[in-house]
């Protein structure tokens, strides 16, 4: 989907312009990735640019090139409002609904009187930016900045920096490579990333092989309180504000713990409840095997949304109160994932 052309975009885009690319809220290694990676690539054409990130981000991604100069609205909101003040254009990657930065950020970005950008690969984009680039059935959001700038800006080299970058957000987006989404052009494109200099071994330690014991003692405790539902092919995990703070939770600790109830024999749908009592909600992560919908279950019941086979949502009652809910859910869902 392109609302204006992306051709158009580059033409406006010069050496006197002041850009700023902007993640979602709790941001991942494509949010990340795709933002860092677009930042670096648009300074080499002396194009000013500034990253700016609703709230912190993992110890495993704090390796990224350029992640030093990231700006988070959570923590440095006068300087983020300035440079978004001071920009002419407001770039916003991985995701597409402005709710999903933050109702502070979000609110500010709906007042504000800039060209908007979105690159994204969600389903059901809101209509905020004058210029789109959304494919949603591309594995992740570094793909189509690949893809932005391997067209557009063709005679320019990717440098090892970009390039790093990019395959981060496209790794962890896709599992490894494992999930559906993974197409040959991915592999293609990922080839083309390592032989631009991205060490793809290195990358995957930096990300997966850097656990600290309180991460794995979480995880224990996520598969302690697992709870398998055969009639529904459905397996959950809950971790309660007493579990996070028991074994030091850190953010991004949990990311992955869901798939570990889908590796379950026979199971199709797997979520983790995890409690937040300081947003009071419970954040909420779905994944699926085959045809089972979670963006459309994630829409439905829990204010969230996603892919067809990995969303996010989240719950404002307690956790016992969420979970006995989404235990009835299933009724209505029985046939479909039986």
């Amino acid at each position: 989907m392109r609302k204006n052309t992306i051709s158009r975009l580059k033409s406006e885009l010069n050496t006197n312009s002041k850009v700023v690319i902007i993640g979602h809220k709790n941001p991942d290694g494509d949010a990340l990735g795709s933002t860092l990676g677009l930042s670096l690539f648009l300074e080499q054409f002396g194009i000013a640019t500034q990253v700016v990130m609703p709230n912190g981000f993992p110890d495993f991604l704090k390796w990224l090139p350029g992640i030093n100069t990231v700006l988070c609205y959570d923590t440095d909101k006068s300087e983020c409002e300035k440079k978004l003040l001071d920009s002419d254009f407001v770039f916003t990657l991985d995701f597409n609904h402005l709710d999903r930065i933050g109702s502070g950020l979000g609110e500010f970005l709906t007042k504000l009187d800039k060209s908007f950008v979105m690159i994204d690969h969600h389903q059901e984009p809101s209509d905020y930016a004058e210029f789109m680039l959304v494919d949603t059935h591309i594995a992740s959001t570094c793909e189509l900045v690949y893809e932005f700038i391997t067209t557009e800006y063709s005679e320019q080299k990717l440098t090892a920096e970009v390039a790093s970058c990019l395959y981060t957000g496209i790794m962890t987006d896709t599992g490894s490579f494992r999930f559906p989404s993974t197409t040959s052009k991915t592999h293609r494109i990922i080839a083309d990333l390592i032989d631009a200099g991205a060490k793809n071994s290195q990358i995957h330690q930096d990300i997966y092989d850097n656990n600290a014991e309180s991460r794995l003692h979480l995880l224990g405790k996520a598969l302690q309180n697992l709870k398998v539902l055969k009639g529904f092919s459905t397996a959950y995990t809950y971790l309660s504000q007493e579990d996070l703070n028991t074994h030091g939770f850190k953010k991004g600790d949990t990311e992955g713990f869901v798939n570990y109830a889908l590796s379950l024999k026979g199971i199709k749908f797997a979520v983790i409840f995890i409690e937040n009592k300081a947003e009071e909600i419970i954040k909420i992560s779905l994944r699926s095997i085959g045809d089972f919908d979670v963006n459309t279950f994630a829409r439905s019941h829990f204010n969230g949304g996603g892919h067809k086979n990995a969303a996010g949502g989240k719950s404002d009652l307690d956790l016992k109160s969420t979970l006995a809910e989404f235990e009835n859910m299933l009724t209505t869902y029985k046939e479909k994932l039986s």
